[in-house]
């Protein structure tokens, strides 16, 4: 049976809490951030809860949960 190997690109976007919730980023945070509201850039920085639908197909993606 071959190794698990780990998405990067999933790791580096998503990742998995101690209880198995999935979180991502939120999007629109790199482009024009000068024009954008500090309280808006704030927001930024904080993890939402991922899409329950798109749950499984993730953590297929991340076999031993993400590293970050």
């Amino acid at each position: 049976m071959p190794k698990l190997k780990t998405h990067k690109g999933a790791a580096a976007r998503f990742k998995i809490t101690k209880n198995g919730k999935l979180m991502r980023m939120k999007r629109n945070r790199g482009h024009f951030r000068r024009r954008k509201a500090k309280r808006t850039l704030r927001q930024f920085s904080q993890m939402v809860p991922g899409s329950p639908s798109d749950t499984p197909k993730i953590k297929r993606l991340l076999p031993h949960g993400s590293t970050k």
